[in-house]
């Protein structure tokens, strides 16, 4: 049988104008997920997928939830079945005043570096979900169908925390579940190397707050006796590393594990220098743990940030005060089999076992999800990296991620599968940043590799 993979790239090429158009179209809806007045937004996004789905000969349908609509969509056919994930909604485009153009009103940018679409969303992630549809499209138009059975799930809610979709999930397990879950809601490992994520850090986020004096006091008159929260606060947190890097609450290491010996060795082969990375912030010297490589800490170690303090006077001028109160958020990233519910009680004993007389603390907690690790030892993550590898003219990575994408777990959980993470973002697209920007080539490339990736999982 003749492949259709060339016939079918060279549909891709030649109609690259107008799926420009068609993703500026999806751009110019301003769906908002945090914004209660951009509601009518979300479903305006989830009713124009519903119907390009219902074009391209999808089973396509909008469920309702208690907030966004979920977009569920069926069509293929074939022994191989997939299920590929994606989200319509946006971050806020505040501050407004930064971008240099409407962040919904897209266009077309030449820079030094080559045409950008640039726009909210053009990235993350309507740029990323549309290069799955205008394969599956070419896919349709040259053969008449798709190589193997496709399930759909856009989600509304993605960029506020997901607060639909552990039920959704739950209560449509069967029609939703499939053999691998696709994601493409990531990035190449560099301009030119693409990349599957195998691991996804975990998160753990917690705020606390000290209290001491019932008021404000004036440090004149009670500066020495009294009781500082500010530098309470300051000591504990202080407290939480040691001069080697490490965390030092009780049982934090519990579950880390050490990477195979063949990944760390791979890693150790990618073109990745520390010191260039931090270059691009402006800093010179690497921090974290002693005697771990920078991709280590990013990939394979967990890690207790400080996210914002705040006590006292902050406004113009100056206040002798001695607040009453100081509170500090905080995220832990989690890795291997770290369990983040006993995480937080192990941080809080931590907290309250240093309060000195005078104080105490109250806690809230900002969500928790743990790590998760890719089984890959499945016929589609060596298909996957094949058609990357063809497409882009290098080995496509196996790659860590740094951040949290709780998807991913969701999948492995609920639905019992497995989920592959592969996309074509690059670090400087400014996603949840003003100007974002997605690179014509990410979107072009990314469109052909979906292509190639359903024709090597279909065999």
């Amino acid at each position: 049988m003749t492949d259709p993979i060339p016939a079918i790239l060279t549909r891709i090429d030649a109609d690259q104008p107008r799926a420009l158009e068609r993703l500026m179209e999806l751009l110019r809806i301003p769906s908002v997920s945090t914004d209660p007045a951009h509601a009518d937004d979300c479903d305006t996004a989830a009713d124009w997928l519903v119907a390009e789905l219902t074009h391209l000969g999808f089973d396509a349908s909008k469920r309702e939830t208690p907030g966004h609509p979920m977009v569920v969509a069926h069509g293929g056919t074939g022994s191989r079945h997939v299920l590929f994930y994606g989200h319509y909604d946006v971050q806020p485009v505040d501050p407004v005043a930064l971008w240099n153009r409407d962040p919904f009103d897209p266009a077309i940018e030449q820079t030094p570096r080559g045409p950008v679409i640039r726009g909210r969303g053009a990235s993350d992630d309507k740029g990323q979900l549309m290069t799955f549809l205008e394969a599956c499209r070419h896919w349709k138009d040259e053969t008449g169908d798709l190589p193997c059975r496709v399930t759909i799930l856009f989600e509304g809610e993605e960029e506020s925390g997901s607060p639909s979709l552990v039920p959704f999930l739950t209560a449509n397990r069967e029609e939703l579940t499939a053999e691998i879950a696709l994601i493409c809601d990531s990035g190449l490992f560099d301009d030119r190397v693409p990349a599957i994520i195998t691991t996804l850090r975990g998160l753990l986020g917690e705020e606390l707050t000290i209290k001491g004096p019932d008021r404000d006091l004036h440090s004149g008159i009670y500066g020495g006796p009294a009781i500082n929260p500010a530098r309470v606060l300051t000591r504990i947190l202080g407290n939480m590393h040691n001069d080697q890097g490490r965390i030092t609450i009780p049982g934090f290491y519990h579950g880390v594990g050490e990477p195979p010996s063949q990944v760390k060795a791979s890693w150790k082969n990618l073109d990745f220098s520390t010191e260039a990375f931090l270059g691009e912030v402006g800093l010179s010297h690497p921090a974290g743990e002693t005697g771990r490589t920078g991709l280590e800490m990013l990939w394979s170690r967990p890690t207790a940030e400080i996210n914002g303090i705040t006590s006292g006077y902050t406004g113009d001028g100056f206040k002798t005060v001695l607040p009453s109160e100081a509170s500090a958020k905080i995220s832990f990233r989690l890795v291997g089999g770290q369990d983040p519910d006993r995480l937080r009680e192990a941080f809080r004993d931590w907290v309250i076992a240093q309060l000195p007389p005078d104080c105490h603390v109250s806690f809230r907690e900002h969500g928790a999800a743990p790590a998760s690790a890719m089984a890959t030892d499945s016929p589609i993550f060596a298909a996957t990296q094949l058609a990357l590898t063809e497409e882009w003219g290098a080995e496509a990575a196996y790659v860590g991620a740094g951040g949290s994408i709780p998807i991913a777990g969701y999948f492995q959980t609920i639905l019992g599968m497995e989920a592959l993470l592969t996309g074509f973002a690059k670090d400087d697209d400014a996603i949840h940043s003003p100007n974002e920007k997605y690179d014509v080539e990410s979107f072009h490339k990314g469109v052909r590799s979906w292509a190639r990736i359903l024709g090597r999982i279909a065999g």
